[in-house]
């Protein structure tokens, strides 16, 4: 189940290492430091920071990467809304006048 936290993934730094999925985020950016020159060879996915894969890679992996579906629904739906612009222009709220007198 690719929901469970209990789940085991396979670091891709260094493979010998098995992280529970909820820790997995914090042990990329230990392992990351802990092996900088393993670390300069990989690219991080747009679509999905735990996904560090080579860098020559890295396009193929974006045309193939299942997080790929989620940002683009999130895009076409966000393109659906109305800008935030049209939703506050026809607003006529103005702030209340302040009573203070800071000079007093």
């Amino acid at each position: 189940d690719l929901l469970d936290p209990e789940r085991l993934i396979q670091c891709p730094l260094v493979k010998h290492h098995v992280i529970r999925a909820r820790r997995f985020p914090y042990h990329l950016v230990k392992c990351k430091e802990s092996n900088p020159e393993i670390a300069k060879k990989l690219a991080t996915c747009p679509f999905n920071a735990r996904h560090l894969v080579p860098q020559e890679d890295l396009s193929e992996h974006i045309m193939k990467c299942n997080d790929k579906a989620f940002v683009e629904q999130d895009v076409v739906s966000r393109s659906c809304e109305p800008p935030q612009e049209q939703l506050n222009d026809g607003s006529t709220w103005q702030a209340p006048p302040c009573a203070e007198d800071w000079e007093t």
